[in-house]
């Protein structure tokens, strides 16, 4: 996202019908190229896996480009018709780190989803737009028409408080940010819960956890203090709220990484944290000679915005001559 997206006033001084898109505009925004460090080992050949990323309060009209919910249903739909499977997150991670063969996520494509409001489990009715599938639904409703598997993975922000505060601040202030459902979609296994960080280092929110209230960008995370604050503890308050499922994977705050993060907080206190693969949103599919710490995603409505310019991104990112 344009980095103008940080100076965005908060929602509460535009209209209610501007509300709801606004989060997606407010917490995302488009993050420099980090060059991958090679793995000694993997089939690049093999394991070329486009990971698909959609925010459920990207909610401006009812229609593909204004609508992400519209768009998912959609984008399930082209998936299967051009023969790619729909494979979990976890298991794409399972195989850049070798504990599968990476012929399991052969033509496959695996999606996930950031931010987690209510509109990614909950059917809505939106006071502009009105009655909106949940991106849970979306989903199965997909599976129940075509019996293929479908599964994907929600980032949530985990502070109670800050969603709290981002609900009045980025969506309409009617409770619509609340964690009550991320066990039951767990236990369901249609959508896995894992962690976008403890507060988002929103710049709405009146204290965060970064130290020097440098807020407004995930790049100010770069100390042990704030990262340890920002993901351990969010890792800590997901495995208690989820338990038995364990948080296991990371998605940056508007898909922004630095140094510290990617070279020294990740690899070297595996221990503390118990993160595997974080990820940005750098529009590449995931291959085998990718760095774990900065897995790219590509964003619906910022790498692609109609049904045609996905068809074109699935077969660059697959390697596929028809799609």
């Amino acid at each position: 996202m344009a980095a103008a997206a940080a100076a965005i006033a908060p929602a509460a001084a535009i209209p209610l019908d501007g509300a709801l898109v606004r989060a997606s505009i407010i917490l995302r925004r488009r993050v420099p190229r980090i060059a991958y460090n090679p793995s000694p080992t993997g089939d690049t050949r093999r394991m070329r896996v486009p990971v698909l990323t959609y925010h459920s309060n990207n909610i401006s009209g009812n229609d593909y480009a204004s609508n992400d919910h519209i768009a998912l249903a959609a984008d399930l739909r082209a998936i299967h018709r051009a023969g790619l499977r729909i494979v979990p997150l976890p298991l794409v991670v399972d195989a850049l780190l070798g504990v599968v063969p990476q012929s399991q996520v052969e033509n496959a494509v695996a999606l996930s989803f950031d931010d987690g409001s209510w509109f990614d489990w909950h059917d809505m009715q939106h006071p502009t737009f009105g009655r909106q599938r949940g991106f849970a639904g979306v989903l199965r409703d997909f599976a129940a028409e075509t019996a293929a598997p479908v599964h994907a993975t929600s980032f949530v922000i985990v502070s109670p408080a800050a969603r709290e505060t981002l609900d009045r601040t980025c969506l309409a202030g009617r409770g619509w940010w609340g964690d009550e459902w991320w066990l039951q979609a767990q236990r369901e296994g249609t959508l896995a819960i894992e962690s976008h960080s403890w507060d988002h280092n929103h710049d709405t929110l009146a204290e965060t956890a970064q130290h020097e209230q440098r807020k407004g960008t995930f790049r100010t995370i770069d100390t042990w203090a704030d990262a340890d604050a920002e993901i351990r503890q969010a890792a800590d308050w997901l495995d208690a709220r989820c338990a038995p499922h364990r948080a296991t994977l990371f998605a940056y705050p508007y898909g922004e990484s630095n140094a510290y993060l990617v070279e020294d907080y990740f690899p070297h206190h595996a221990s503390q944290h118990r993160v595997r693969a974080a990820f940005g949103t750098e529009p590449h599919p995931i291959e085998a000679s990718n760095a774990r710490w900065t897995l790219p995603r590509y964003v619906c409505g910022q790498h692609w915005t109609d049904p045609a310019a996905l068809e074109g991104l699935l077969k660059e990112a697959t390697g596929r001559s028809r799609c």
